[in-house]
């Protein structure tokens, strides 16, 4: 059985992972504030599993409404004090940039959680990357962690190479365990 001294994370996208994401047009957005943010049913209690299995929680969300104009840095950060708040999380690493500025914390790029591990010395093949969208999936992939998609039936392509698919958060936690050398 692994214990908490090693260094292993659950890399978490935000919106459709954490909190409930806002579909529109069959795609996923981000809420735009603290009032608009609900944390989704099962999160709380399946950080707390994960989090006494010994991994880091970290929160890895791109949010180019910023880049965009059309969304605040500080309606970000008050969404993650409040997260904060209510969850066990470690981290949470945001990348305010759009596709155009070819930056490399932008998932699908793998810059976010390779960071992450610098910083915290995790290791990223004993980590899970868990996500709704293909962009979550390949960065998990790219910085060679295990990689959980959350399937909701976006109107976008689906993400083609993951290790498992399921339905929720808390619907992964076993799956999780089970992988990661954990008892349930």
């Amino acid at each position: 059985m692994m214990t908490p001294q090693q260094n292993r994370a659950i890399f978490l996208d935000r919106d459709g992972v954490i909190n409930r994401a806002v579909v529109r047009d069959g795609k996923p957005h981000s809420p735009a504030n603290v009032a608009e943010m609900e944390i989704l049913p099962g999160v709380p209690d399946a950080l707390h599993r994960l989090r006494a299995a010994g991994f880091r929680l970290i929160v890895v969300t791109n949010q180019p409404n910023v880049s965009r104009g059309v969304q605040s840095r500080a309606s970000i950060e008050a969404i993650h004090a409040a997260l904060r708040a209510a969850l066990p999380l470690s981290d949470i690493r945001v990348c305010y940039h759009d596709d155009a500025d070819a930056c490399r914390c932008r998932k699908p790029a793998a810059g976010m959680l390779l960071d992450a591990a610098r910083d915290a010395g995790i290791d990223l093949s004993a980590s899970f990357m868990v996500g709704d969208r293909w962009r979550d999936v390949e960065a998990g992939r790219r910085a060679g962690c295990k990689t959980v998609f959350i399937d909701y039936g976006y109107a976008e392509p689906e993400p083609v190479d993951f290790d498992f698919k399921t339905t929720s958060l808390a619907a992964s936690v076993e799956w999780i365990l089970g992988h990661s050398g954990q008892e349930k």
